[in-house]
């Protein structure tokens, strides 16, 4: 035993001795302490006095109001100010402008609890303190602290009056409710410690309230003055838990509310913030804090009601222990009251110094003994850059609550089954919520006058999605239902036809009103109702991110405090910015340029340009319009004739999931899969071969020149301008072709003669999977691709013959054809050969945007699964993404293009080998790279209004935007 207490103190000898010999520390508190004592000395009393005091400023003021503020300055050499409302660039020039009165540079104070926009327009809102009470990982709550902090700093603010650490055990709050990190005491103390290491961080003085306690009360201390009666050992044991924890941790400051607790003072009626009980007995003695005491503002009703005389509350502020007295009501009145008092001998010298020093202390940590003016340059972008987008990001994200999840209804999966209806609830915008489900799989929003007409239109839907959504301006807001929205929640909830789900975008105390939950399947908890929280909650239903926010408060006897369920992303596509995923955006804005000058150099009236990484759509723009015309606008909606990534996206996937299941083998020959090719040129030609385009095949064959007559328009004896017994194969509007043509299309491509080159790139060899597929299944190829993939993925804009489920002027037409059909292609394939097939071809017909696209891309690049379904073996797709004739110079995998072998191909050359993707006629082209875990679409009509417009091809547009995508990577 002696030995060990021995080891003990040597360790202890050794950790003080490397304390006291720190050279930087010792340093910098001499120099501290000698800044301090010169400053002290160089004032009178009645500046010493002046130093105690913070007055308010609003950057919306007339001049004339803050021409006084800065003459009371001047005059009276207050310690600080804290502003109010107003914009940043005018808060930042009165900074500099009050500075310039100051003798010793002013200690800036703002509240901003939630970010600058607590206070300033056009600066970043963060999540509210409940809504981060709910994350689990305290590093995202100090990031968002970090976050503010830099944001406090860069506008010239010192001192933040945050993290509120009232622990809101009181639905009722009035005044705390949102800003508090919940009901549980060590939620709150964990969160609050790392909201204030965070400002810590980034160099900003934290300050924890409202001592001893706001939450447990019904009261708005701007309003009357609360009463907290709680025992003491309640008190010691919840309320005051936070600060003790804090004070161990380094908070700057703590502020003092407005409350009568009677528990820590029994005189009636006194405020905790004019207490020396409370103050300088609870706080600095029993909590042994010793850093800056500062009172709530001295002009709220729970304090001013107190006293009569003008100077009294801030003269019993002072004296109970506070060193800052913020917003008094008469600076003046209270300066002299004080100034008396020091003069009479109430004050003592030992007793201002105490309070002056601190200050003084406290704008030397802030950096004011080297003080320097704001820099009004570029002061609002750097107020809103991407860290503090990121860093919001990931707070929603992790925010987000899943309270009930009956039948496992989330993340949302089965798309196929699914016919998913919205009905908003709540009088708050809800667009960015509906938009984002609309990129996971159609979604309906119904409406009605009464509950009658709105459940019979439910009646065709069997997913139902409710969105509560309240007001997002500010935490004070109400969030409470009408009765009729708790009717209307109840009855649609009750609907046997269908599942209900409740996404909840307002306090999670609304969830009280509720009278049971059980009628409704799935519960989720959004907290508020900002854009990004509506874009989130959205992507957590369908399971593209991770669900595991816990409940801060108790919500419900269903829901108690801590309440959450976890779910596991589906891996479906997200939705972010490029650092999100380890891109630049700065760089990215060069795809804009050069997608605008392709618009401008007349390549294509418009396109839709995506980009993707690690699962996340980062970039998704659309350019110009679907026809040239200025007043048509392109969206992210309308469907582009995607020309031969059909290959790719229909009959591919079909073949790889026949091989898996034997139907069909790389070694398959043509006279296997139609028997009648058994006396023709093409028997011995192999699927592998085909697909690779290594089969000597014809590059296309134009079966359209056969059907002309000698005026070069369709000819009677093909065609009729309407359908009728025999001719039902649907060319376009008003051109029905014959339905014994299609034995004619497979005649002519089995009289073929094989080319003598090997490569040889070929639509043909689609004709003949085409026709196998739909043998073997007893199937069309239209609806086998939509049961096998786009349903199940949700690629609802995906689609052969898009006018039979879409308008037509959300189709963007592809070309004025003046030689086969003589009217504009819209709606209907491009590709003649496909469109003799009744639009659908095993080469082209299909049509879809760019997010659909992206969908079918990342299940490949996920080896074949996507939103919880495995769709191909992983194994499989690599077998058919494999060059097999790199050895004879033709660089093409199975189906799919591959990277180049030569130095100019289809590609920027800057990908991996192990990337694919395909091209289309159009002016379509995707790509995917497992290495960069990249996907990349470009859709255009390059061929409207003539096909001959081969600029786009030329100017290799597609791949110099690719290599803009690979040169912002940062990795």
């Amino acid at each position: 035993m002696p030995g060990r207490l021995l080891k003990c103190f040597f360790f202890l000898f050794i950790a003080v001795a490397q304390a006291q010999v720190d050279p930087l520390q010792t340093r910098d508190s001499l120099a501290q302490e000698q800044w301090v004592n010169e400053q002290y000395q160089k004032m009178s009393p009645e500046e010493r006095i002046g130093q105690l005091f913070m007055v308010l400023v609003a950057s919306d003021q007339p001049g004339s109001s803050t021409d006084k503020i800065a003459q009371t300055i001047a005059e009276h050499q207050i310690g600080g100010v804290i502003f109010s409302k107003g914009g940043p660039v005018r808060q930042a020039s009165l900074t500099n402008q009050f500075q310039k009165q100051s003798k010793i540079p002013l200690l800036i104070g703002m509240d901003a609890e939630w970010g600058l926009a607590m206070r300033l327009d056009s600066t970043y809102a963060f999540p509210w303190n409940m809504t981060l009470g709910a994350i689990q990982d305290r590093k995202t709550v100090e990031e968002i602290g970090h976050q503010i902090g830099r944001h406090a700093k860069r506008m010239g603010v010192h001192i933040n009056f945050a993290p509120v650490v009232d622990i809101n055990s009181n639905p009722r709050n009035p005044i705390i409710g949102n800003r508090s990190f919940g009901e549980d005491r060590d939620n709150v103390s964990a969160k609050a410690v790392a909201f204030h290491k965070g400002m810590q961080r980034a160099g900003i003085l934290s300050s924890a309230k409202h001592f001893p306690g706001h939450g447990d009360t019904e009261t708005d201390s701007h309003k009357a003055l609360p009463v907290i009666n709680l025992e003491k050992s309640r008190l010691d044991t919840v309320e005051l838990n936070p600060y003790r924890i804090l004070i161990g941790a380094g908070v700057s400051s703590v502020m003092v509310a407005h409350l009568n607790v009677p528990a820590l003072d029994n005189e009636e009626d006194r405020p905790s913030s004019l207490s020396e009980k409370i103050i300088s007995g609870v706080l600095q003695n029993d909590l042994e804090f010793e850093g800056l005491v500062l009172t709530d503002a001295l002009n709220m009703k729970g304090v001013t009601e107190t006293s009569d005389n003008t100077g009294e509350t801030e003269l019993k502020a002072f004296l109970a222990g506070n060193d800052i007295l913020l917003m008094p009501e008469d600076l003046p009145g209270a300066k002299a009251a004080l100034l008396k008092a020091y003069n009479r001998g109430k004050i003592t010298e030992k007793r201002l110094a105490r309070s002056v020093k601190k200050i003084l202390k406290a704008k030397y940590k802030a950096n004011l003994h080297n003080y320097s003016p704001v820099d009004l340059e570029g002061l609002v972008d750097e107020l809103n850059g991407v860290d503090s987008e990121l860093a919001h990001e990931a707070a929603v994200e992790q925010s987000i609550t899943l309270l009930k999840n009956q039948f496992n209804l989330l993340g949302i999966k089965n798309l196929e089954n699914k016919k998913i209806a919205y009905v908003k609830l709540g009088d708050d915008d809800h667009q960015p919520f509906l938009e984002t489900l609309n990129l996971y799989a159609e979604v309906t929003e119904v409406s009605g006058k009464d509950i009658a007409s709105l459940k019979e239109q439910l009646a065709d839907f069997n997913l139902v999605i409710m969105g509560y959504h309240k007001s997002n301006a500010s935490p004070w807001k109400n969030h409470d239902f009408t009765k009729k929205e708790l009717y209307w929640l109840n009855e649609i909830a009750a609907m046997p036809e269908s599942n209900a789900i409740l996404a909840v975008f307002a306090r999670p105390y609304v969830l009280q009103q509720v009278l049971s939950y059980e009628p409704v399947d799935g519960v989720i908890l959004g907290y508020q109702n900002s854009e990004m929280v509506q874009a989130k909650m959205a992507e957590a239903l369908f399971g593209a991110i991770p669900v595991n926010g816990r409940l801060p408060v108790t919500a419900h006897p269903q829901f108690p405090v801590n309440s959450g369920i976890d779910l596991k992303p589906l891996g479906r596509l997200g939705y972010s910015i490029p650092e999100r995923v380890g891109m630049i955006s700065e760089f990215l804005s060069d795809v804009d340029t050069l997608v605008q000058q392709g618009l401008d150099s007349l390549m294509y009236p418009g396109a839709q340009v995506l980009i993707a990484r690690r699962g996340k759509v980062i970039y998704n723009k659309t350019f110009g319009s679907p026809t040239g015309n200025e007043g048509d606008v392109l969206t992210s909606d309308h469907l582009y004739d995607l020309a031969s990534l059909t290959k790719i996206l229909a009959t591919l996937p079909l073949i790889m999931k026949m091989e898996e299941e034997g139907k069909i083998g790389l070694s398959s020959t043509f006279q296997e899969l139609i028997p009648e090719y058994a006396e023709s040129e093409l028997r011995d030609v192999t699927v592998l071969k085909a697909l690779s385009h290594y089969g000597r095949l014809p590059a296309w064959i134009a079966f359209y020149l056969d059907t002309l007559n000698k005026k070069g328009q369709p000819s009677s004896e093909f065609y009729r301008n309407r359908p009728m017994e025999g001719y039902t194969i649907k060319v376009s509007d008003g051109l029905y072709l014959t339905d014994a043509y299609k034995d004619s299309i497979y005649n002519r491509i089995g009289r073929q003669e094989l080319k003598s080159n090997r490569y040889r790139y070929s639509d043909v060899a689609y004709y003949v999977f085409k026709k196998y597929i739909e043998e073997t299944y007893g199937s069309s190829l239209d609806k086998l691709s939509e049961d096998f993939l786009y349903k199940r993925l949700g690629a609802s804009k995906t689609t052969y013959n898009p006018l039979k489920k879409f308008p037509r002027d959300i189709i963007v037409p592809s070309e004025v054809d003046n030689y086969y059909r003589h009217r504009v292609v819209q709606g209907y394939v491009h590709d003649m050969g496909a469109a003799m097939q009744g639009g659908v071809g095993g080469h082209a017909g299909l049509f879809g945007n760019a997010n659909d696209v992206a969908k079918i891309m990342q299940m490949y690049l996920q080896g074949g699964y996507y939103g919880g379904e495995r769709f191909l073996n992983s194994r499989t797709i690599e077998r058919f993404n494999k060059c097999y004739f790199c050895h004879k110079e033709v660089r093409r995998g199975v189906g799919f293009d591959k990277p180049q072998l030569k130095p100019h191909g289809p590609t920027c050359g800057c990908v991996s080998p192990k990337s694919f993707g395909h091209s289309g006629f159009t002016g379509t082209y995707t790509w995917a790279d497992p290495e960069a875990e990249l996907v990349y679409v470009f859709l255009s009509n390059r061929t409207y209004p003539s096909a001959t417009n081969r600029l786009l091809v030329k100017s290799e547009l597609r791949t110099r935007i690719q290599q803009v995508i690979y040169d912002s990577l940062i990795d």
